[in-house]
């Protein structure tokens, strides 16, 4: 039969105290942060706001925009509906913007 000390039946609440504790701190620095890993509704922009895209298209309502980006979609040209400050934009890579506003043209 081991030796037990007086200290042997407070063993096992601390332990579990520091655990809880510990959890406690890990759960607070993983909520308690300011910003959030899920990404926040899209903000609209300037049409120039968006990087290297150029708009080639400024239809009057998202519909005709999104007909107008699949058309492009279907000639083979990664284009995209961007949602702006001025309406709805269709914009497209620069090295794209001629063969895209053929392809709207027709």
């Amino acid at each position: 039969m081991p030796a037990w000390h007086a200290y042997s039946y407070a063993f096992g609440p601390v332990v579990a105290a520091v655990g809880i504790c510990l959890l406690v701190l890990i759960l607070r620095w993983g909520f308690g942060t300011k910003s959030s890993v899920v990404a926040g509704p899209p903000r609209s922009g300037r049409a120039d706001q968006y990087g290297l895209l150029v708009p080639v298209l400024s239809p009057s309502t998202y519909v005709e925009g999104e007909i107008a980006r699949r058309r492009l979609e279907d000639a083979g040209i990664n284009s995209t509906l961007a949602s702006t400050l001025d309406g709805p934009r269709v914009m497209v890579w620069p090295a794209d913007v001629d063969k895209a506003k053929t392809v709207l043209a027709t």
